[in-house]
């Protein structure tokens, strides 16, 4: 809790200034992009890629290096029989011995072992790329559901009102004796059935909240600022940029990984060696020795062991070829699909803007000119209600659903560039 005194002598503009600066974050209204901006910083999926990408750079460092060298000690032709068992300085031919042994992988091997880490760095940084999408995407998501929530309902201020007008109409009706006493009954049926609604949107609001807050955090009980982002959709550009696609752009290092792979594998086929050196030590009336060694790997039996290996690593290879073109291919639905309901709903909300909504308003006042002039029923009346009712909400729905498919379609494919 942040607790300010006022001081005299403050001007009073001054003191409201301090409070305010002290409370940024009251009362403050979250927009879209605000959210986004949270989400970026926020999202623990981001700094799990992050940290990813982190370990993939610290594991190419020591790609290429030799292996750590072993050291060597040990004892060498220890007599155990006859007087000088277990001495250790009465026979010539007892050696005391420390040593250093080095493995050499073959250069080949070393070489793809390191196009492999660089390639893994490639594929770590792509995937951070998706994933900042796939975080933005669905905030955006997230705080389109959340916004047409509560659109819907403030709705529900001038439903009880009109509600409330209609009681009154009611009333006057049966007074001048143009109606029965049971149609005062009508109008409080319909304000229980808006209060169902009206609950219904209530647990609406929750769920659509608790989306938002699993992006951004607490910031998600804010109230909302702005408008449905309207985004730019290019349809001819997002389907020449199909193949650009961030997850499918994963797969050239993915692809490049593989590949090294195979190289590593088919270097199997070439025989790696190894140097050792040694000091051995010897009684004191015998004179120390030194050794030297080289081994080298004989790769004598392919055909049961290196191939069956790198055909394991071209058959990986084929499988991410496939696994692409694949890939390929649900997008280019994905995104047909996406644009022909876009456009479908384009023209929704402007058939219930232009058409559907005037013609429900319209409907309800005729119903309620006949029923005030005593040739009409109340039945009418509020089938002519519920009507608009669901028009108006339905208008939102529409409006909701285009904002949520451009989103798919602009995060999916319009941030590709940028």
């Amino acid at each position: 809790m942040i607790a300010l005194r006022y001081r005299p002598g403050w001007p009073m503009p001054a003191a409201l200034g301090a409070v305010l600066i002290a409370l940024p974050g009251q009362g403050a209204a979250l927009s879209l992009e605000e959210a986004l901006q949270l989400a970026e910083r926020n999202a623990p999926s981001l700094s799990a890629q992050a940290a990813k990408l982190e370990a993939a750079r610290s594991a190419a460092i020591p790609a290429g290096e030799l292996p750590d060298p072993k050291l060597a000690l040990g004892v060498q032709n220890l007599p155990i029989e006859g007087d000088d068992r277990w001495s250790l300085d009465q026979d010539f031919m007892t050696m005391q011995m420390v040593g250093v042994m080095q493995e050499v992988p073959n250069r080949d091997k070393r070489r793809a072992r390191v196009e492999a880490a660089e390639a893994a760095v490639d594929r770590a940084a792509a995937e951070s790329r998706v994933e900042y999408l796939n975080v933005r995407q669905a905030t955006a998501l997230a705080w389109i559901g959340s916004y047409s929530v509560e659109r819907k309902q403030a709705l529900f201020q001038d439903f009880f009102r009109e509600n409330r007008l209609l009681a009154d109409a009611v009333r006057a009706q049966i007074a001048g004796g143009r109606a029965q006493a049971a149609d005062a009954v009508t109008p409080k049926q319909e304000a229980a059935l808006l209060a169902e609604q009206q609950d219904e949107l209530v647990r609406s609001r929750a769920q659509a909240r608790a989306a938002l807050r699993r992006w951004i955090g607490p910031a998600a009980d804010e109230a909302l600022a702005g408008t449905l982002p309207e985004w730019p959709i290019d349809a001819s550009g997002y389907t020449r940029r199909l193949r650009h696609h961030p997850e499918l752009a994963v797969f050239a290092p993915m692809t490049r990984e593989a590949e090294a792979r195979v190289r590593e594998a088919q270097a199997e086929q070439k025989p790696d060696w190894s140097w050792e050196l040694d000091y051995q030590h010897r009684g004191d009336e015998f004179g120390d020795m030194m050794s030297a060694q080289f081994t080298v790997d004989l790769p004598l039996f392919p055909g049961s062991r290196q191939n069956p290996r790198i055909a394991a690593r071209h058959a990986e290879l084929n499988q991410l070829e496939a696994e692409r073109e694949a890939l390929i291919r649900e997008h280019a639905e994905l995104l047909e699909g996406d644009l022909a309901e876009y456009e479908r709903l384009n023209r929704a909300v402007q058939r219930s803007q232009d058409s559907l909504l005037p013609l429900a308003r319209e409907k309800v006042e005729l119903s309620m000119a006949s029923y005030r002039a005593g040739t009409g029923d109340l039945a009418a009346v509020i089938a002519a209600r519920r009507e608009l009712i669901a028009a108006r909400l339905r208008h939102i729905d529409f409006e909701e659903q285009r904002a949520l498919t451009g989103t798919r379609l602009y995060f999916t494919y319009g941030e590709i560039s940028q």
